[in-house]
């Protein structure tokens, strides 16, 4: 079973046909797509970006993601322009969890609208301190679809630095 079918569980049916078909393509598979990346301005972000692996600001670059099974889960290795950015994903207590370089979030998913929206539930980095879940209340992910096609949006703004990447686009299969 996909592993976003084992984490949604009967609400995965309700998803759009291409957020559905992304989440349940046989892997490994390939889409490519253009993404729009900004970075916050606080002098705290180029580290908290480092520690991530989050990819460096541009306004229109392609973006290409292979998703591949790993373990129990995926592993999703995305490329924005040359910028890659490697993550695990696996289902565990109900809940999706991926670690992102040397940050680990735990995510509460829900069905809204045909598309997914990703809730923070835990966080913890290099897999031993854990930090508030407060600190990502203005954290929001929601995969989409617009025109047939499926779309991303990543949102995160932190307290006491503020906005610390938003990137958002669009994939189509390959």
């Amino acid at each position: 079973m996909p592993l976003f079918a084992q984490v949604l569980g009967p609400a995965f049916a309700t998803l759009a046909a291409p957020v559905q078909a992304l989440h349940a393509a046989p892997l490994p598979c390939r889409r490519t797509g253009q993404a729009r990346i900004a970075r916050g301005r606080h002098w705290l972000v180029p580290m908290l970006a480092a520690l991530a692996r989050l990819p460096k600001e541009a306004h229109a670059l392609p973006v290409e993601v292979v998703f591949s099974v790993c373990g129990q889960g995926e592993q999703w290795a995305r490329r924005f322009g040359r910028w890659p950015m490697v993550s695990r994903l696996w289902a565990q207590e109900g809940g999706l969890h991926e670690q992102l370089g040397a940050v680990h979030f735990g995510f509460e998913l829900r069905a809204r609208e045909g598309g997914i929206d990703w809730s923070v539930r835990s966080v913890r980095v290099f897999g031993l301190l854990p930090l508030p879940t407060r600190w990502f209340d203005g954290v929001r992910c929601r995969e989409a679809w617009a025109a047939e096609r499926y779309t991303f949006l990543v949102d995160v703004t932190l307290p006491w630095i503020g906005p610390l990447i938003r990137y958002e686009g669009w994939l189509d299969p390959q």
